[in-house]
């Protein structure tokens, strides 16, 4: 489903031909006469205003004179003016813009469909809502030529001049950040990752997913909200015993969408991540393990409830739902768990 450089806006691919790589199914290697140094991947769902802005920071981005660099912009099916912008970056850098159009909704399909047509050995991942400095993407990218590093992350911070309402904290025991804006800080000194970096701001060399497969179809906004499928790709990596390196001059700035700043956004998102957290391991949890559970939350809860301390409160409310969505998600396990086991045949 390959679309040229320049967007054909009425030839849309086949469910076929637009199906993607479910989760631990090899990309499709690409021929050596189409690869290049780096492909930056950026999947968009109708966000043609911050798409354009972001576009536009791509493009300025400044690296050596040697480097072969493309720019995938995947289209998972948006209803608004997305194609009209990518098509004007197309005309205005002829061979470093291409089109994608994923028509399954889901952002892991979006992603699994730009691993099959990416042409770079190193893999870039970026958001439609983002602005990155003109030397991200060298700074990203760097260490992961000679092969010690089988990625990197980078810092993602809040586009500049936000000020967060008085029960949100953006930094300390009760950081927030990650669900305003995916914010990534782990300071100023460059080292070998703990955890995995977050899609808004990650590399990996291309061999990694030949090697452990592409993106979780069940995991990811639209149309699960249990996200998740970027970290679980870098801990899967992690757990392979992969090295992945922090990048803190690697620095991406998010923006800040107002429709976020409010606290049923904050627990929403709580909710659906401790979903997410249970469906990423795929274990269903024990009953002590429920009643330990059931335990902290309630105390947590009253934690919040007793506390005069606005961000402790609120902190607290988060992990509560964030406990609570768990539950559910390992109550349905469970079910889904014993069905399968009274649907099994007897052994002969």
């Amino acid at each position: 489903m390959r679309q040229s450089h320049r967007a054909d806006k009425w030839r849309l691919p086949s469910e076929e031909q637009s199906a993607g790589l479910e989760g631990g199914e090899k990309p499709a290697a690409k021929g050596t006469e189409e690869r290049m140094n780096i492909s930056v991947i950026l999947c968009t769902y109708n966000r043609c205003q911050s798409l354009a802005k972001a576009l536009d920071s791509l493009a300025a981005s400044i690296l050596p004179e040697d480097t072969e660099w493309e720019i995938l912009v995947v289209d998972n099916k948006s209803k608004d003016q997305t194609w009209e912008v990518v098509e004007g970056f197309c005309q205005r850098y002829p061979g470093r813009f291409r089109y994608l159009f994923e028509l399954r909704q889901g952002k892991s399909f979006a992603l699994n469909s730009a691993l099959r047509e990416a042409r770079g050995d190193i893999l870039v991942f970026v958001d439609d809502d983002v602005k990155v400095e003109p030397t991200w993407l060298h700074e990203l990218t760097a260490s992961l030529h000679n092969g010690e590093w089988a990625g990197s992350g980078g810092r993602i911070l809040p586009e500049p001049g936000f000020s967060p309402p008085r029960w949100l904290a953006l930094d300390g025991p009760r950081n927030l950040g990650m669900v305003l804006c995916a914010q990534f800080d782990l300071g100023n000194v460059p080292g070998e990752l703990k955890d995995a970096p977050f899609g808004t701001n990650m590399a990996f060399r291309r061999e990694m997913f030949d090697k452990y497969g592409g993106f979780r179809g069940d995991l990811g906004p639209r149309p699960s909200e249990t996200r998740n499928e970027d970290t679980e790709f870098g801990r899967r990596l992690m757990a392979g015993g992969e090295r992945l390196r922090y990048v803190p001059s690697a620095v991406v700035y998010h923006e800040v969408h107002e429709s976020r700043v409010r606290k049923q956004f904050f627990l929403t998102w709580w909710f659906d991540h401790g979903r997410g957290d249970i469906r990423e391991t795929g274990k269903t949890l024990r009953a002590r393990e429920i009643v330990k559970l059931l335990g902290s939350t309630l105390r947590t809860a009253l934690g919040s409830v007793l506390s005069f301390d606005q961000e402790r409160r609120f902190y607290r409310r988060c992990m509560v739902w964030h406990a609570a969505g768990k539950l559910v998600e390992a109550r349905r396990q469970s079910k889904e768990s014993g069905y399968k086991t009274k649907r099994q045949p007897e052994s002969v």
